[in-house]
């Protein structure tokens, strides 16, 4: 073997590799995800303005 076919063997592999990385990282997303995990991250950002605004409105 040449240093050229290690070298495409090696590419093709990582390739499929990667490609299998990525649909595994999209089964994970769209087919294996929980609401109430995404919904509570997607609220992270925003949850020390509702503490505050909370607070505030219990001090009137």
């Amino acid at each position: 073997m040449t240093l050229a076919n290690i070298t495409i063997d090696a590419s093709s592999i990582v390739t499929v590799v990667s490609f299998l990385t990525f649909l595994g990282i999209l089964a994970w997303t769209f087919i294996l995800h929980r609401d109430s995990d995404f919904s509570v991250a997607a609220r992270a950002p925003f949850a020390d303005e509702e503490d505050m605004e909370q607070q505030e409105n219990k001090h009137g």
